[in-house]
């Protein structure tokens, strides 16, 4: 699949609202990777693919996730929330052939990080969380961030991510907070976790 494939797939699948904020990940995945040095047709095909199963109905995606258990790694098992990064990269690989790896683990970890995040990992979080459409009040402060390094957005995203979900009275999936403490060890050195 093409860039362009993948953009009609993602016009034909997904309703206006969930397009138009896969096309403002795009751009800002795009921005990034030039920033960073990621290759922008990897991180433009990353942010195509993110959503596409984020309006399916959780018996569906609970369904694909059964059905391709070594790929899902558990994920049935993990916050609700989170299933739809697994399902689209499962669909990303076994419907749409999609085989570059980096672009699929990018996909898969897009709400959640994970620890060791390669850089287009984390090129599509931070694009979805700052993409033009987000206007949370701490969006301008990750969009400033982000273009100084990503390593810091990444730490203040995925702490605000945790924070939010606390505040609200959500699950927070265990792979977050692991990822936002091997990112702050790897940053910062010694031993840190998200307690502290």
């Amino acid at each position: 699949m093409n860039l362009e494939e993948a953009k009609r797939l993602a016009k034909r699948t997904l309703s206006k609202k969930r397009y138009t904020h896969t096309v403002n990940v795009k751009k800002m995945a795009v921005k990034l990777a030039k920033r960073y040095g990621e290759d922008p047709d990897r991180a433009a095909m990353a942010a195509l693919l993110h959503d596409m199963a984020k309006e399916l109905p959780k018996d569906r995606m609970l369904q694909i996730l059964q059905e391709n258990a070594i790929m899902s790694d558990n994920a049935h098992l993990r916050p609700s929330p989170v299933w739809h990064g697994v399902c689209a990269a499962i669909l990303a690989r076994t419907k749409w052939d999609i085989a570059d790896e980096g672009i699929l683990q990018a996909v898969a970890c897009h709400t959640t990080g994970r620890p060791g995040m390669t850089r287009l990992d984390k090129i599509l979080f931070l694009a979805d969380m700052t993409s033009e459409d987000r206007s949370y009040p701490e969006a301008d402060i990750l969009r400033r961030l982000e273009m100084e390094d990503l390593d810091r957005a990444m730490i203040e995203a995925l702490r605000m991510n945790i924070q939010w979900l606390e505040e609200s009275g959500k699950p927070v999936d265990p792979v977050s907070r692991d990822a936002w403490t091997d990112l702050r060890k790897t940053y910062y050195g010694g031993n840190s976790s998200y307690e502290e």
